[in-house]
């Protein structure tokens, strides 16, 4: 309708600001409102967005290197190298199946060869962004199912690399037109396309060599800088240009920009400024993902599906039938559950946004024509699209089928009874707590998402169900209407606020003992009405300040005494602020104004002696006093 800037910026906000929050509202995932916004205004049916859209998927695919970037730094190297095994043997299992039944199957259907192997080069990659949007959506990272997922992810993209070094050597050399020079540069790295194959090889090794060393002693020394000169811009600034050097770098060797910034990100796992850039470049990925999903949605040529539709539809039920299929036996051969082979199977059977790099590469080299090309895109656009509905199906309607769902037997003097605690997410925090609580003779039922964890706490006896915990029915079959205290030790605030939400709304009965990750996730639960809220790192820092006052020579009951008091005026402080306005200029009085009557309080209680005249805990007075009660 308009080719300004400005008039496709609106567009494209209005349809996120519109269907996103629609999605949300009807229980579906924020990848399918963005997916349906681009449907709307793309060219074929509102017309909002026309051609330009193609420049808008390449500008929004930086948002699947910076959401790379961020994986990256979550991910410290020691990690890193400990799951090489998994991404080479999972990863390449996928790619080299699917490649090769694709292939074959195409060779029986009549395609030229070329054609056949170019076409399951494409078919054999998933979705990144879709699928590592969701598992984070869902806070399924931290699960077996989003540990294989991620491995055979990375696998695809490092493989991306190869596949584009191959694709133009299925072109005969008369068949490429001179402008293939450009698609070449821009694509495979054509600086180095003059170098003998040993030199190519030495300076891609070199480049990986590179991001290295930068990350160590060339990027965190600028940050350092950066940081002391305390302009909050200049690290936004700073953090946007490591990510786009990095991809730069690895476009003009002919690597993957996302695998280059996701080894960035590996390499500054471990400085000072690690969250600080998750911080800094958290909004810009949320917003270029989004960009890129509604590009996907627009990218769908509905004229060639109404030319084509029971081709394309064929295509796209085998592309998805087919991958499914093999994810389904890699998953086998791995060991996996069958609810986790599931999610698996669903969460990758689409194809991927290299496909689009690839298929548009091998048409510039005439390898692809026209119609194949224009079939192959719309299949790939519809398979993304599709992707997030056969998860909710899966989610839905098949786990709660075949999912671990009821608790083995036990001897008879174990079975287990209705329990009055349930215990939701068993992972570092809530294992604590649910081994502490059973220690001391209370059991507890316990929830969780990872299938895996399921079993091994099954076999050390605890009561346990398997699912996501938000659900209703799983809720209720773990007897929630009879428990009196509900446990909540979910490390996702984005899951676990909807969570409380509910259980408010619809327990109300319940008491609710939430955790929360830090100070500001705490001060959104207790504006919920959570009175009980733990912030996990609040007693573990005052017990090592207060182990700090003891080492310089403090009793060590006035440290305990002080340290409970600390605590409990701050989480008196914390509840006071949440009854004020939301205005940030009165936040900040109103915290300093609290942080200093705090600190009178402490210091009053040390003067009234409450403090000082305890000595019950002095090691050294209590010896004296046994000696004396001898003596006597």
């Amino acid at each position: 309708m308009s080719g300004s800037i400005l008039f496709n910026a609106i567009v494209l906000l209005a349809g996120a600001v519109i269907c996103v929050p629609i999605a949300k509202r009807l229980g579906l995932s924020s990848v399918l409102g963005y997916l349906l916004a681009g449907i709307l205004i793309g060219p074929y049916v509102l017309g909002f967005i026309g051609n330009e859209g193609e420049d808008i998927m390449h500008f929004a695919e930086f948002g699947v290197v910076m959401m790379l970037f961020l994986i990256g730094l979550e991910i410290e190297p020691k990690n890193f190298w400990q799951m090489r095994k998994t991404i080479v043997g999972m990863g390449g299992a996928q790619v080299i199946l699917t490649m090769l039944l694709s292939y074959f199957i195409l060779i029986l259907l009549g395609v030229n060869w070329q054609v056949a192997l170019t076409i399951s080069m494409a078919i054999a990659l998933s979705s990144t962004a879709i699928a590592l949007q969701t598992l984070k959506e869902k806070g399924l990272m931290d699960t077996t199912y989003g540990a294989s997922s991620f491995s055979i992810l990375l696998f695809q993209d490092i493989i991306v690399i190869v596949m584009l070094a191959v694709i133009p050597l299925l072109a005969k050399t008369d068949d490429i037109p001179p402008a293939a020079t450009s698609i070449t540069t821009e694509a495979h790295g054509s600086l180095l396309d003059s170098l003998p194959i040993g030199l190519q090889a030495l300076a891609v090794f070199s480049s990986v060599i590179l991001v290295v060393i930068l990350g160590r002693y060339v990027i965190v020394p600028m940050l350092r800088l950066v940081a002391k000169a305390r302009v909050r811009e200049l690290l936004t600034a700073s953090s946007l240009l490591i990510v786009v050097s990095i991809s730069f770098l690895m476009e003009l060797v002919g690597l993957s920009p996302a695998l280059g910034a996701f080894l960035a990100g590996v390499v500054l796992a471990t400085s000072e400024f690690k969250h600080e850039l998750e911080s800094t470049l958290e909004p810009f990925k949320g917003l270029l993902l989004g960009l890129f999903f509604m590009a996907v949605g627009a990218s769908i040529n509905f004229v060639v599906l109404s030319a084509y539709p029971l081709t394309i539809t064929g295509l796209l039920l085998g592309t998805i039938l087919l991958k499914a299929i093999v994810l389904f036996i890699v998953g086998s051969i791995f060991n996996l559950k069958l609810d986790q082979k599931l999610l698996l199977t669903v969460g990758l059977a689409q194809v991927g946004e290299f496909a689009f790099v690839l298929l548009s590469f091998a048409f510039d080299l005439n390898i692809l024509n026209t119609e194949q090309l224009d079939m192959m895109l719309v299949v790939t656009a519809l398979s993304m699209t599709i992707a997030p509905i056969l998860g909710i199906i899966n989610e839905r309607l098949i786990l709660p089928k075949v999912g671990t769902k009821e608790a083995e037997k036990r001897p008879i003097d174990h079975i287990a009874k209705t329990h009055k605690v349930i215990l939701v997410g068993f992972g570092h925090f809530g294992s604590t707590v649910g081994r502490f609580l059973r220690a001391s003779g209370v059991e507890a039922t316990i929830l969780d998402h990872d299938s895996n964890r399921v079993d091994l706490l099954r076999k050390m006896g605890f009561e346990v169900y398997y699912g996501d915990a938000t659900r209703i029915d799983l809720l209720e079959s773990a007897g929630i209407t009879e428990a009196k205290i509900l446990i909540c030790s979910i490390d996702n605030p984005d899951v676990a606020i909807p969570f409380a939400k509910t259980l408010i709304k619809k327990y109300p009965h319940l008491k609710l003992m939430f955790r929360a990750k830090n100070r500001y996730d705490a001060y959104e639960l207790l504006e919920l009405g959570i009175q009980n809220v733990y912030r996990e790192s609040l007693d573990t820092s005052v017990k090592m300040a207060a182990d700090v006052l003891t080492n310089m020579g403090h009793r060590k009951y006035t440290v305990h005494r002080q340290s409970q008091k600390f605590i409990q005026y701050d989480e008196e402080m914390l509840r006071k602020l949440t009854e004020k306005p939301k205005d940030t200029k009165e936040y900040i009085f109103k915290v300093r104004e609290e942080i200093k009557k705090q600190e009178e309080q402490l210091e009053e209680d040390l003067k009234r002696g409450i403090i000082d005249d305890s000595r019950q805990w002095n090691s050294e007075e209590m010896k004296l006093a046994a000696k004396k009660n001898e003596n006597a």
